[in-house]
């Protein structure tokens, strides 16, 4: 575990770097969808990534969100996200992270998370905690919703936006706000971190939330879906909080999603 840990660091910060320095410059941006944008910087980093992991791990399958990787079939897998928060990258809104997440047999067990722009490298392995440069994190001690302040996130122009735009709405009534920063990745590192109690989004992809999901477990927290039942890398949903407004929230969840469905 050690050894894939640091090799997943060193990835990060080299990847980080790379980004970094793109973000400098003007970028060329294309559209894989209305609300689905990619970079030279984004390509570019996945194919440093996956080209590091496949040089360590070249026995590990590995699925970058660009396309990239090796579809092979292993009982390890990582999962890439060159640039979480692409949008903000392109509009220049310092709000994006790297993030490398290896799962063992579908269970998420060694995940980093690095945001280049505020030198924050987030690190965890399954059952030894999770760390922010080195020191340890711990979920908030907020009990309470109304004092809560949450995170969220969803596209432009997606399918889901009614039933998005319903629970921002109560959630805003429920709690202390809501913030909507634009990167998932880093969106559950700040909920480990303390900074954020809760985080619910609609419509991720598996290497948006490998990583984030396992550091906000190693900091003492709960993840689950919307309706508090076990969490699942491959399904579109999660729903992340420090443990403690936990079932509080899931019953906002149900009452909106219910109300939908009968529409």
């Amino acid at each position: 575990m050690p050894d894939y840990l640091t090799s997943a660091v060193e990835i990060a910060r080299e990847a980080g770097a790379l980004v970094a320095e793109f973000f400098k410059s003007p970028l060329e941006i294309s559209y894989k969808s209305p609300s689905n944008l990619v970079t030279e910087a984004d390509r570019r980093s996945e194919a440093l990534i996956v080209g590091r992991l496949q040089k360590h791990f070249p026995g590990h399958a590995v699925v970058g969100e660009e396309g990239g990787g090796q579809r092979i079939e292993s009982d390890y897998c990582w999962y890439v996200d060159p640039l979480d928060g692409t949008t903000n990258f392109a509009h220049g809104f310092p709000v994006f992270c790297v993030t490398l997440g290896l799962v063992y047999r579908g269970e998420v067990i060694a995940g980093v998370v690095y945001d280049p722009t505020r030198e924050e490298l987030y690190t965890g392995e399954k059952g030894a905690g999770a760390f922010l440069n080195g020191q340890r994190l711990a979920v908030s001690k907020n009990a309470n919703l109304s004092e809560s302040l949450l995170a969220t996130g969803f596209p432009p122009f997606d399918s889901n936006h009614d039933l998005n735009a319903q629970l921002f709405f109560r959630f805003t009534l429920l709690s202390h706000g809501i913030r909507r920063p634009g990167s998932a990745a880093l969106d559950l590192c700040y909920v480990a971190a303390g900074r954020f109690d809760g985080f619910w989004e609609l419509k991720l992809n598996p290497w948006d939330k490998a990583a984030g999901s396992l550091l906000v477990q190693e900091a003492g927290g709960r993840v689950s879906s919307l309706a508090g039942g076990p969490f699942n890398l491959q399904t579109d949903e999660i729903f992340a909080s420090n443990g403690l407004i936990h079932d509080e929230m899931i019953p906002v969840f149900s009452e909106v999603l219910a109300q939908k469905s009968r529409r």
